[in-house]
């Protein structure tokens, strides 16, 4: 698959908690981004952050929490972010969670397989 030049960069928070289909959010959402045929997903683990509901979540230790900041990037073309944008929203209503989604235009300047 080619992707270079203009593409969109989706990224979603979701907490590590957050379950569907008793899996962690953040797997379904890679594992259908997978099957969707996107480009690339990456899941970064965030070690403090609140949200709507003004909750701190913090990986300190006597703060102890079991629903740390999950982030998913996802990258590919717009017309293909867009179309998993509405999957992405089914697994979060399904999982009761909440969270919050951006996209923004970026320019992919490299997207290549390994070498092996």
């Amino acid at each position: 698959m080619k992707l270079k030049g203009k593409a969109k960069l989706l990224r979603v928070f979701v907490g590590e908690a957050d379950r569907v289909y008793q899996r962690p959010l953040y797997e379904a959402i890679v594992y259908g981004a997978k099957r969707y045929g996107l480009a690339g997903a990456t899941v970064h683990r965030g070690i403090m952050s609140y949200g709507a509901n003004s909750r701190i979540h913090s990986s300190k230790i006597f703060a102890l929490s079991d629903d740390l900041p999950i982030i998913i990037e996802l990258v590919d073309s717009e017309e293909k972010v867009n179309g998993f944008l509405h999957i992405i929203e089914l697994l979060i209503e399904k999982s009761g969670g909440g969270g919050m989604i951006t996209m923004e235009q970026v320019d992919v300047i490299r997207y290549q397989p390994q070498n092996k």
